[in-house]
């Protein structure tokens, strides 16, 4: 294949960003421009000639624009291949000349969902014509050149002044412009969704993701990565803002959807401390300041370089509470200036604000060769729908501690044990794949804060040994799914040590 030689563009944009400089660099080139509507506006408007499209096809525009380029004129000389005698003779039969480069760009559908708009103007966004043109060109690529972005721009300009755009520039461009429509019409069918909702898992679904940034690399310094946003979602973490710091990185944002997310399931002022996508301290308190400290007492080696989520506006109080730990990032819904005047001085602390999560939706987690799809856990703490199986049954404060731990718990990694006492966490042991051992590990943390703690587990256990070693450490009450063939066991575990326990129901896995 050969480069081939622009002497004819189509035109067509939403984005303008660019527009100007390209418009005159293609007529410098010699090459002829036809447009639409305000597109050809604004190129005129920068004193370059160009045809009108309603010249090109006896037409003019019809139903405020909804039918532009529909016409053979226009894809007949996009689909044209040159390398086919037939087509050229096709064309020249019907007196239409071909096209070599098309620049189109489509609709802005995902920012005019993103502003609130209504139905019908958002549905007035849904281009046809666009993406149209788009495929038709990346179809014909052997012959087309297909710019969607204006990123690009500048090399094939550069290209079209040095001979033509060369098979391989226009073989990626062809790439981008069929990702470019499919993103398009995943949001266009995830907006869908959202008022006119199909089964639970429908037969297909397509995930529409939009680039924002290339990350320094992914968990490890050899692993490439970048941000996606989810279209047409607002973006990361409900459309996070990073107020200060350094650049965020993929670990970092991990993090921060962790303990944005745990911190948000409580009602009263609540302060989470997560590290390595665990949270080490989780407490709830009168103040966020208060609440920090506790969270931060539950285990203040681990605090180190944290990531802190605050669940309400963060205000002079917590900042201060936070001065003398290093910390990798905190995010919160709003800060207050005294708190942002404070974080300033900490130049290395990555400050983002970002409302609250959505509890519904779905979760999607990629493996070799395909995904898995499932709806986000929630955790209930309705207590008629929980079972005491032993003698003793908890104190209302236990009853208390209880649910905070069991909310902390869902939220650890499996195997999890969390340790609670006075609705702050004291010991945590994550991530194990023994549940005796994450027992250990939660009350080694814990020491002596665990005599008259309560105990959460986020699975049943499948031994007694767990409750042996909860007893040894002074544990007084425990709350567990159930659901083992050794419950029986388990429970008269609990009533020999005078452990009161509860069953849940409701298992909390989470890998």
């Amino acid at each position: 294949m050969r480069s081939i030689p622009v002497a004819r563009a189509l035109v067509s944009v939403s984005d303008k960003e660019g527009l100007a400089d390209l418009a005159a660099g293609l007529a410098d080139a010699g090459v002829a421009i036809v447009s639409t509507g305000s597109t050809a506006e604004a190129i005129r408007g920068g004193g370059v000639p160009v045809t009108n499209v309603a010249e090109v096809t006896g037409f003019p525009e019809l139903m405020e624009g909804r039918v532009k380029t529909l016409h053979p004129a226009i894809h007949a000389g996009i689909l044209a291949d040159k390398e086919k005698p037939e087509h050229l003779r096709a064309i020249e039969e019907h007196g239409i000349e071909p096209f070599d480069l098309v620049v189109v760009n489509l609709y802005p559908f995902a920012k005019t969902v993103a502003s609130g708009a209504a139905r019908e103007e958002v549905i007035e966004q849904i281009d046809i014509g666009g993406p149209t043109l788009v495929r038709a060109a990346a179809k014909n690529h052997g012959s087309v050149g297909i710019v969607v972005s204006p990123d690009r721009y500048g090399e094939v300009l550069e290209a079209i002044r040095t001979g033509g755009l060369p098979p391989e520039l226009r073989a990626s461009l062809a790439a981008d412009a069929f990702a470019h429509v499919a993103a398009y019409d995943a949001a266009i069918s995830a907006w869908f969704d959202t008022w006119s909702p199909r089964e639970r898992f429908p037969e297909s679904t397509t995930l529409g993701l939009e680039r924002l940034q290339e990350l320094r690399y992914g968990e490890n310094p050899h692993q490439p990565a970048a941000l996606y946003r989810t279209l047409p979602g607002p973006g990361p973490l409900g459309g996070a803002d990073v107020l200060q710091g350094k650049e965020m990185s993929f670990n970092n944002w991990l993090d921060a959807e962790a303990a944005r997310a745990l911190a948000a399931t409580f009602d009263e002022p609540a302060a989470v401390i997560v590290k390595h996508n665990n949270p080490c301290g989780a407490a709830v308190a009168d103040s966020l300041a208060e609440a920090y400290r506790r969270a931060f007492a539950s285990d203040e080696v681990s605090a180190f370089g944290g990531v802190v989520a605050f669940n309400g506006e963060v205000d002079a109080a917590a900042a201060a509470a936070m001065a003398e730990v290093f910390t990798e990032v905190v995010v919160a819904p709003a800060y207050v200036g005294e708190a942002l005047e404070a974080f300033a001085a900490r130049t290395n602390l990555r400050v983002v604000v970002a409302p609250a999560p959505e509890a519904l939706g779905i979760e999607v987690r990629s493996i070799d060769g395909g995904a898995l799809v499932q709806s986000r856990d929630t955790v209930t703490e309705e207590r008629a729908e929980m079972q005491v199986v032993t003698k003793r049954e908890p104190t209302e404060e236990e009853w208390a501690d209880l649910l905070f731990a069991w909310r902390v718990a869902a939220r650890v990694k499996s195997n999890a044990i969390v340790l609670v006492s006075d609705r702050a966490t004291v010991g945590v042991g994550a991530g194990q794949m023994s549940r005796v051992d994450a027992v250990d590990i939660a009350a080694r943390k814990a020491g002596e804060r665990a005599r008259g703690a309560v105990l959460a587990s986020d699975a049943f256990f499948p031994f007694r040994d767990g409750i042996d070693r909860a007893a040894e450490a002074g544990v007084r009450a425990v709350i567990h799914p159930g659901g083992s063939v050794r419950d029986e066991e388990v429970t008269a575990a609990a009533d020999e040590h005078g452990i009161a326990m509860v069953l849940s129901g409701r298992r909390h896995f989470r890998h």
